[in-house]
C-alpha cells in the first residue's frame, strides 16, 4: 500500500471519495435496498480510508470556531432558497432530465428505522465532510493548477482552480446544484484564507451535521435524495 501511494500520490485523496461514488452509482442501477446498502457503504469507504488515506488525513483545524461559523452559514444558504419560496425547486432549472428532482430516493420504512438512520447520521456529517474534502480541495484544487498537486501548497489561488472545482462540486448535488455551487465557492474560499484541510472538514461536516438534523427533526427528507 505505502508503494502504491508513493507512485500514485493522488490515490490516498481520491480512492475513498471514487469507491463511495461507485458503490452509489451501484445502488442506483441495481436498486438496491438503502436499508442495508448505505450501512455497507459506509463501512466498505471507512475501511479504504483507514488502509488508504489515514496518512493525508489533517489531525487539528487551525480556527475551530470561525470554521464552526462557516458551516453554519453555508447550512443557511442551503436551505434558505427553499424556506423563502416554497415552490422554488419545482422551476425547470432544478427540476428536469439532467438535474432530477428534489425528491427522496427513501421510502418511509427506510426512514423509521434507528439503525439506517445512525449510520446516515455518521456518513453525513462525519465520513462525507472527510473524503470530500481530501478530493476537492486536497487534491482536485491543486491537481488543476499543476498535474505534480504536491508542488502546490493547500490554499494556493488561481481561478480556473476555484472555480472549475465549484462548478464540479455542484454538479455532484443534482437539483441543489445552486446552493452546491454557493457552498463549493464559500469551501474553496476558506481553504484559500485558512491553507488548513482541517478547517475545511469542520465547517463541511457542520454544514452536514446541521442539515441532517434539519431533515430528521423537520421531516424535510427531500434534501436526502
Amino acid at each position: 500500500m505505502k508503494r502504491l501511494t508513493e507512485e500514485l500520490p493522488g490515490v490516498p485523496y481520491v480512492a475513498p471519495f471514487a469507491a463511495f461514488i461507485i458503490l452509489l452509482g451501484v445502488k442506483n442501477s441495481l436498486d438496491i435496498n438503502a436499508n442495508w446498502e448505505y450501512p455497507v457503504r459506509v463501512v466498505i469507504v471507512c475501511v479504504i480510508l483507514w488502509l488508504v488515506s489515514r496518512a493525508v488525513i489533517p489531525k487539528r483545524p487551525a480556527r475551530l470556531l470561525s470554521s464552526v461559523v462557516v458551516g453554519i452559514f453555508v447550512f443557511l444558504i442551503w436551505i434558505a432558497p427553499d424556506w423563502i419560496w416554497p415552490l422554488y425547486r419545482s422551476h425547470w432549472l432544478f427540476e428536469n432530465a439532467v438535474v432530477g428532482a428534489a425528491k427522496t430516493s427513501l421510502p418511509s420504512n427506510v426512514r423509521a428505522s434507528l439503525g439506517f438512520l445512525v449510520f446516515r447520521l455518521f456518513g453525513t456529517a462525519i465520513l462525507v465532510p472527510v473524503i470530500e474534502e481530501l478530493f476537492w480541495r486536497g487534491w482536485l484544487m491543486r491537481y488543476l493548477i499543476n498535474v505534480d498537486f504536491r508542488k502546490v501548497p493547500l490554499g494556493t489561488y488561481s481561478a480556473t482552480s476555484v472555480w472549475l472545482t465549484a462548478v464540479l462540486f455542484a454538479t455532484e448535488h443534482g437539483p441543489y446544484w445552486d446552493v452546491g455551487l454557493c457552498a463549493g465557492l464559500i469551501y474553496n474560499s476558506w481553504m484559500l484564507r485558512t491553507r488548513s484541510l482541517a478547517d475545511c472538514m469542520i465547517a463541511h461536516a457542520v454544514t452536514n451535521a446541521c442539515l441532517a438534523i434539519y431533515v430528521i427533526a423537520g421531516g424535510h427528507w427531500e434534501y436526502w435524495l
